[in-house]
Order: C-alpha cells, then sequence, then structure tokens
C-alpha cells in the first residue's frame, strides 16, 4: 500500500506531504488541489505505461493531459523544477523532475530511494543514464512498479453512451481508462475472470460479468446487461435492460447514471488485491441514496483489499463511508480524511485538514466548509443566520 504522497513546486503545492489509508476521501472547495493529487500520481502511471524505458514525466498521454511544464510547475514558489514522490510500507521514492517552461515534458533530474528496513545508505541517482518503470533497472521489479502499472484512474468526465465499443486486448486495455473508455471492453474479455472474494456477493456467480450486473443492481434495481459481439469486427454492442423489460435497450435510452456508474463498477471489481484505485466525483449523476450506496461500496472495495482514493463533493458518499464503519465493514483507522482549502500565500494556515473517523463514525471536527452546506442552509432557515 502506498502510505503517503509527497509533492513540492507541483502544481498549487509548495511543499506537501499527504497520508493515505486504504480508503482515503479528498474533499474540500473547488481548484483547491484534489485533482492535482491524483494527477500526479497518474503521471507517474502514464509513463511507466507509455514508454517503460523513459527518462523523462510525460505530461501528455492516454491517461492525464497537462500541458506544459509552466502548468505543471507551481507559479508562486517553482521555476522549472517539481518533486514528486511515494512512499509505501518499506520504500520511499523521490523523483525530482525539470524542464524548460515551453517543454511536454520533464527530465528525470534524480531518483532518491530510502530503504526503512535496511542499513545501507539511501541511494540517489542524478541525471541517471537509464531507468526502467523511471527506476534504476535494480528497482525496476519493487512493489512500487506493479502498482503504478496496474493502477486505475477514472477522471470526473466520463464517456457517455456508445451505439459500440471497441474491443481490445487485455494486454493494450488492461484497465478501464481514464474516461471509462475501454470499461466495455475489460467487462467483455475478462468476463470469466473470478472476482476478488471480498467483493462477491452471495448466490451468484464468482465471473466478473455476473458480479458487476448483480452490483449494479444494488444500485438500480432491475438492472439487466447485455453483451453481444458485433459480427466481423473487435467491437461489442451493450445492451441495458430493467426488470419486467422485454429485451433489452440501447445505452442511450437508458438512465445516463448507469453508464457513468459502471466503469467505476467495472474497475473495483476487475481489481487484484494490492492495486491501486484512483476516482474523481464517483457520486457524478447519483441520486442521494446511490451516492450513499457508492460510499459504502469503497468502503467495501478497500475491505477487500483494493486501495481507493476518492475526490467528492458528496455528504452522501461521506455518509456512505461513515455507515460502513459504524457497520464493522471497515476498521476507522483504515480510512483517511482530508479537507482541501485553497492556498493563501499571505495567511500562515495548512492547505490541507485531516478530521479524524472513529468506530461509530463519528468526525471529530468539521472544519468550515467540509461538507457543512446543509447546516449553513437549515441555520438560515430558521432565522439563526
Amino acid at each position: 500500500m502506498i502510505v503517503q504522497i509527497d509533492l513540492e513546486n507541483f502544481k498549487c503545492f509548495e511543499r506537501f506531504s499527504l497520508p493515505l489509508s486504504p480508503l482515503t476521501l479528498l474533499s474540500g472547495t473547488n481548484a483547491s488541489g484534489k485533482s492535482s493529487v491524483l494527477q500526479a500520481v497518474a503521471l507517474l502511471h502514464q509513463t511507466v505505461c507509455t514508454d517503460e524505458w523513459s527518462r523523462h514525466l510525460i505530461l501528455n498521454g492516454p491517461v492525464v493531459q497537462l500541458g506544459t511544464v509552466l502548468d505543471v510547475v507551481d507559479k508562486v514558489y517553482g521555476r522549472h523544477t517539481c518533486r514528486i514522490g511515494l512512499v509505501d510500507e518499506e520504500t520511499s521514492y523521490q523523483w525530482t523532475f525539470t524542464g524548460q517552461r515551453p517543454d511536454m515534458s520533464m527530465r528525470v533530474e534524480s531518483v532518491a530511494i530510502t530503504e526503512y528496513a535496511s542499513s545501507d545508505a539511501p541511494v540517489e541517482i542524478r541525471q541517471p543514464l537509464q531507468l526502467h518503470y523511471l527506476l534504476p533497472p535494480r528497482h525496476a521489479d519493487s512493489s512500487l512498479t506493479v502498482r503504478l502499472r496496474n493502477l486505475t484512474y477514472i477522471t470526473a468526465e466520463r464517456r457517455g453512451p456508445q451505439e459500440i465499443y471497441a474491443v481490445q486486448s487485455p494486454h493494450t486495455a488492461s484497465v478501464v481508462g481514464s474516461r471509462g473508455e475501454h470499461a466495455i471492453s475489460v467487462l467483455h474479455t475478462g468476463r470469466d475472470e473470478s472476482v476478488l472474494p471480498g467483493l462477491r456477493l452471495p448466490d451468484v456467480p464468482a465471473t466478473r460479468l455476473r458480479q458487476i450486473e448483480a452490483r449494479m443492481q444494488v444500485f438500480f434495481p432491475g438492472y439487466r446487461m447485455d453483451i453481444q459481439p458485433v459480427p466481423q469486427t473487435n467491437a461489442v454492442i451493450l445492451g441495458l435492460g430493467n426488470a419486467g423489460d422485454t429485451g433489452f435497450h440501447r445505452p442511450v435510452h437508458a438512465g445516463f447514471g448507469l453508464t457513468q456508474i459502471l466503469p467505476i463498477v467495472i474497475a473495483a471489481l476487475s481489481a487484484r488485491q494490492g492495486d491501486l484505485l484512483l476516482i474523481e466525483n464517483p457520486e457524478v449523476h447519483l441520486h442521494p441514496a446511490g451516492q450513499a450506496l457508492m460510499g459504502q461500496f469503497m468502503a467495501n472495495v478497500a475491505q477487500a483489499g483494493v486501495q481507493v482514493i476518492l475526490e467528492t463533493h458528496s455528504d452522501h458518499v461521506l455518509n456512505g463511508i461513515r455507515r460502513a464503519v459504524k457497520a464493522n465493514q471497515l476498521l476507522a483507522q483504515d480510512v483517511a480524511l482530508h479537507f482541501f482549502k485553497t492556498r493563501a500565500p499571505d495567511l500562515d494556515e495548512a492547505q490541507v485538514m485531516s478530521p479524524i473517523l472513529d468506530d461509530e463514525g463519528n468526525i471529530d471536527r468539521w472544519p468550515k466548509g467540509f461538507f457543512d452546506q446543509f447546516d449553513i442552509d437549515m441555520n438560515y432557515f430558521a432565522g439563526w443566520e
């Protein structure tokens, strides 16, 4: 598991360390840096998957498109250099990247590796001549490499309903994609694969196809799904139906929320133990009750051994997680809550506050702006404010 993310001069962060848990929830005001945290990790994933021998951080690719060095390096404190660090239970990995402001990639200036259990001195390689998966070749088979390669990053802007869905080899489309563009391909090619035991719903075959259909029924009662190959093409048609329907409908005729949530469910039920799942706004196009169910589902995913980092504006998602903790579906100590505020360089205040969740689902403090809008509005209507 990755236990900490370190950033320096990356986008809106001058110097920043964020503790992580099996389930981490990022919340806060708009443009406060939540997505930047996910994007930093997604950049590493994009680079190792696009060019495993690259000595440059690839800023624009199939996963994320961030523009130039000017867009990525902190505009207040940085100039040409930024740092991204990941820490797991055993080792700290810190990359320093540099580039000219118009550049669309950043050269690896140095890699620093510290193994906590080893008596050896930390390794720092400056201007490395060769890297494999962004690491010195002798470290390239680390557990971090596996996590970065298998990582799934799903953005808030997910692809809508399609007439047909392309099918690709699992070797080239092993995850659902940042916009869910490979979700149906992953489902179809791995339809008979087994789902993690901790995520299997009872009385349903353990295969990916049947478990995903059953899990979608939790969100959308009566949900049915049919996938049919298009003859003589590498494509399939997705049919969606409800209980009582005599047939299946094209996705465009089903509720929009179905096709927005389906990639998340496919990603979660296709994951393996130890994988890392990054999701922006899982609540998009979901009814409040569905949003709470999404929070509970994400807690189940984390309990099954898949590390989850969520960015959300939904108090219902938060409350779903709180309910899962109170129901002993996930330990409170396995949840991290982080509330981001827009940086004010002239003020000496923390950019991130981290309320603590207890075993009953209670939160120890509610910073101003932390899912408090309902209370603010109710106080207004009551005439108290």
